[in-house]
C-alpha cells in the first residue's frame, strides 16, 4: 500500500470525529472518498496528508509512520491542495506554481534551471503555460484550481491529495478540473487520492470508492461494487436507483427523496 491509516483516531479537542478507522490507498489509483457532511472525510484526508496528527493509530507512507519522516522528505512526494486555498492578492500564477518547489530547495541550492524546468512542465501539463502571468485572481475558478494542482505537479510528487477540488465549481469547470486529474493519473501513474461530493462525478472517475459515515468506511472498492441503493439509504439516508451510466457505462445515481423526508410525510 502506498498510503495507510492503521486504527486511526481523529479529532479537534475533546470531540472524536475519526474512531480506530482502517484505510490502504493503493499505489497508481485513484481512490475518491465520499459521505454525508461532517462524516469525517476532510479530517481523514488531513490526517493522510501529515495536517492533523492522531490521537490513535498511525498513517503509513510508503510503509513507514508519515510523523517520522522528515517533513521536507514528505513534501518531495506528497502533494496536498485543501479546501479552497487562498493565496496573496496580486500573485501570478508563475509565483503560485514556484511555491512548488520549496521542498527543494535549502540555504545552500537556490532557485536552478531545474526549478525552472519543473515549474515549466507543471505549467504545460495543466495548459496553463500562457496565463502563467496572469494575477490568480483574474482568473476562472477552474483556471485557479488548475493552477493549485499545478504547485503540486511542480512539487515532483507522485501522490496527490485533492480535497474538494470541485467545491465552488459550475459543472462544466468541475468536469474540466476532474478530466485533468484523471489526465495525470494515467499519463504518469499518479496516486490520487480526492474528497468529493457529487456521486456520479466520484463513480466516474475513480478506480475506488471509499464511503465513510460516522467517522468509519461502510464500504471500499470498485464504484459499481460501492454505490448500491442499499449504500446509499445507509450511508446517505438517501432512496435512489442506481442506473448505468449511459456514457461512462459507471454508476449513475437517480435520487428519489430521503428516507427522513419520507418518515415525516406518515
Amino acid at each position: 500500500m502506498r498510503l495507510q491509516a492503521v486504527g486511526v483516531t481523529l479529532g479537534y479537542g475533546d470531540r472524536v470525529i475519526v474512531d480506530g478507522l482502517d484505510l490502504g490507498i493503493e499505489a497508481g489509483t485513484v481512490t475518491t472518498i465520499i459521505g454525508p457532511n461532517g462524516c469525517g472525510k476532510s479530517t481523514l484526508l488531513r490526517a493522510l496528508g501529515r495536517l492533523l496528527k492522531p490521537s490513535g493509530g498511525e498513517v503509513l507512507l510508503d510503509g513507514k509512520r508519515i510523523d517520522k519522516i522528515p517533513t521536507r522528505e514528505v513534501a518531495k512526494v506528497l502533494g496536498m491542495l485543501p479546501q479552497a486555498p487562498s493565496a496573496p492578492e496580486g500573485l501570478t500564477v508563475a509565483d503560485l506554481v514556484a511555491r512548488g518547489r520549496h521542498p527543494h530547495q535549502t540555504w545552500y541550492r537556490q532557485w536552478s534551471s531545474d526549478d525552472e524546468s519543473a515549474v515549466g512542465a507543471a505549467l504545460a501539463m495543466t495548459g496553463l503555460a500562457d496565463l502563467a502571468e496572469r494575477p490568480l485572481d483574474e482568473l476562472s475558478g477552474g483556471q485557479r484550481q488548475r493552477a493549485w494542482i499545478s504547485m503540486a505537479l511542480a512539487q515532483g510528487t507522485d501522490l496527490l491529495l485533492l480535497d474538494e477540488p470541485t467545491t465552488f465549481l459550475d459543472l462544466a469547470h468541475q468536469v474540466e478540473v476532474l478530466e485533468l486529474v484523471r489526465h495525470l493519473h494515467e499519463e504518469s501513474g499518479r496516486t490520487v487520492v480526492m474528497v468529493l461530493h457529487d456521486l456520479n462525478l466520484a463513480a466516474r472517475y475513480a478506480d475506488t470508492l471509499v464511503a465513510m459515515r460516522d467517522g468509519r468506511v461502510i464500504a471500499a472498492g470498485k464504484p459499481h461494487e460501492v454505490l448500491t441503493e442499499d449504500l446509499l439509504l445507509e450511508v446517505f439516508e438517501l432512496e435512489a436507483k442506481v442506473i448505468d451510466d449511459p456514457v461512462a457505462g459507471t454508476p449513475l445515481v437517480v435520487p428519489i427523496g430521503t428516507s427522513a423526508a419520507r418518515r415525516q410525510a406518515v
